[in-house]
């Protein structure tokens, strides 16, 4: 994935990620399915295309579908973007992140924050400049921490009431202003589940579009307390032996790998753990 390719009309045979709301456009084959190329599509040369990158040399680019009930091309459906993870490759599925957040992006950032002027495109790759004062607008990520925290040989798993039924993870919280992402883990697991942690430290991160966040992990031990959920975040909260692990997270979050790390490294292996849909 490279970054935006210079401006000027996609060539026929550029993938095209569509989007209507929540949903993608794929193209079925099979049991498989692929990113659509722009001559499907059906579009003008006059299309708001936007330029989000390339995929093994391919062109990429990127369009918004405003009408629930605009046609869709032969061959093709709409899927949720959440789900399409099953049917693209893990590269297209990346993509299809980015590409939905520039989408997006470009939609809620046709007018100025700053004065209320129109923007518009300009030359610098992802910005677009005010026509009245001349302020630039890019793109805008929500960091977010995930923690995973051990007390012995058990992992602390909590269940949202946003959660599919009956499905647990690890705790997450946005980053407030002021905050380094370590002092975010701290603050978020004393709020929520009511006990103190100790030894945080950096597992990795992750680009996660649902809607615009970037998703940095962490683990740690529990330093003190006992659980003792706040109801307006968390519905259950406990400590899990790896044999016990509930229904968690599908393979794509990065909050699985946590989980996945705890088990390979008492002794479980993660390809058994019950997932949800």
């Amino acid at each position: 994935m490279t970054h935006p390719h210079p401006p000027g009309p996609p060539s026929a045979n550029a993938l095209c990620f569509a989007f209507r709301g929540n949903e993608i456009l794929v193209a079925m084959e099979e049991e498989s399915a692929r990113i659509p190329i722009v001559r499907q599509m059906e579009m003008d040369d006059d299309a708001p295309w936007l330029d989000v990158g390339e995929l093994g040399g391919v062109r990429c680019v990127a369009v918004g579908v405003g009408q629930a009930d605009a046609p869709t091309p032969p061959g093709c459906e709409w899927m949720p973007l959440r789900a399409s993870f099953r049917v693209l490759t893990p590269d297209e599925f990346r993509m299809a992140g980015r590409a939905s957040e520039i989408v997006e992006w470009e939609r809620a950032h046709r007018f100025c924050g700053r004065c209320g002027g129109r923007t518009e495109a300009c030359g610098e790759p992802l910005a677009r400049r005010c026509s009245e004062c001349g302020s630039l607008h890019f793109p805008r990520l929500s960091p977010a921490v995930l923690v995973s925290v051990t007390r012995g040989d058990r992992i602390l798993l909590a269940r949202s009431p946003h959660f599919a039924p009956g499905m647990f993870s690890t705790l997450a919280g946005f980053v407030d202003p002021g905050e380094s992402l370590e002092e975010t883990a701290v603050r978020e697991v004393r709020e929520e589940v009511g006990i103190d942690i100790a030894n945080v430290r950096y597992f990795g991160s992750q680009p996660w579009p649902f809607p615009s966040s970037l998703m940095v992990a962490f683990t740690a031990d529990h330093a003190g307390g006992e659980l003792a959920p706040d109801p307006a975040e968390i519905e259950e909260a406990a400590w899990y032996a790896v044999d016990e692990i509930p229904v968690v997270p599908p393979p794509i979050s990065l909050a699985r790998a946590l989980i996945d790390h705890f088990a390979r490294k008492h002794g479980g292996d993660p390809s058994t753990l019950r997932t949800s849909s």
